[in-house]
């Protein structure tokens, strides 16, 4: 199914005590680039995310955002560190024998200085986490890959009508061109006789002039390639996914045949036709920019 690399996902999950949200956008990129933003005590499963993610995306700027909370009581714990509190105490009776002070030192103040009491963050189990986080994750994932499929529906249909536009304007052009040549003897016929008067001009001549004219503005290899290429098109837009750089390559031909065609135009038809051909072509390129 063929993907727009726009898209957004967004998924809550609920673990007992903890809580995990993810959120993700995408925009086209010329390869996969990720920006994960999320809380410290989740960095070290950066790498299975973007493993992750590559199962739902090949292509795209994404950025996801990750919060989590842990609301149980037992997440942090207090340490009480006796020995640096044994040292802080002989210091102090040292400085009262030194220098003759009172040693009016209570608990509550020996409890204050540094590092005595500390507060220390609980173990966690991290499979345990990472279930978590990765459920919120697939949530997540999941629905941008819906919307992602949305868009690129609509993406389709948009192509596939300015194809049957272009084959409407290539299908003129191939008209067109045996009527101009006619008109252009008809024309070169015309003149001769207005030149020569009564002298007649051998038929030959006429013939081989208009040949060397229509060798030069012929365009039926411009036009079998380009038919060729929107063909090959519409099938490619058939394809699973991944066909971004594949639609980008053919859109790219279909242009090289258009510029040949207006460069070889000697009728006014011919040339706005080849004009709307390479704006469609245009048309048609920038939509693909945003397919995966």
């Amino acid at each position: 199914m063929i993907k727009s690399m726009t898209g957004f996902g967004r998924c809550e999950v609920q673990k007992d005590s903890r809580k995990f949200t993810v959120e993700l956008k995408g925009v086209n990129h010329r390869y996969l680039d990720v920006n994960i933003r999320m809380p410290k005590k989740l960095n070290f499963f950066e790498t299975g995310i973007r493993t992750l993610l590559k199962s739902y995306a090949t292509r795209g700027k994404v950025d996801i955002f990750i919060t989590y909370e842990d609301t149980s009581q037992s997440q942090v714990s207090v340490k009480y560190n006796s020995v640096l509190a044994g040292e802080y105490l002989r210091y102090l009776k040292q400085m009262e024998e030194e220098f003759g002070l009172e040693n009016d030192v209570r608990v509550s103040t020996l409890a204050r200085f540094p590092e005595v009491f500390t507060m220390e963050e609980q173990s966690v189990d991290e499979e345990e986490l990472w279930n978590g986080l990765k459920e919120a994750l697939e949530g997540a994932f999941e629905q941008f890959v819906e919307t992602r499929t949305a868009e690129g529906q609509n993406l389709k249909k948009d192509i596939l009508e300015k194809l049957s536009l272009l084959e409407e304007l290539v299908g003129y052009i191939e008209e067109r061109s045996p009527q101009i040549v006619a008109e252009y003897r008809a024309k070169l016929e015309d003149k001769v006789h207005e030149l020569l008067a009564d002298t007649q001009m051998e038929e030959s001549r006429i013939a081989a002039e208009v040949i060397l004219f229509a060798d030069k503005i012929c365009t039926d290899e411009e036009v079998v390639r380009l038919k060729s290429h929107i063909s090959h098109m519409r099938n490619t837009l058939e394809e699973e996914e991944g066909i971004g750089r594949k639609l980008d390559f053919i859109a790219q031909e279909m242009n090289r045949e258009a510029n040949t065609i207006l460069s070889k135009a000697n009728d006014i038809s011919v040339s706005d036709h080849a004009i709307s051909l390479k704006t469609e072509i245009e048309k048609i390129r920038e939509q693909i920019q945003n397919i995966e």
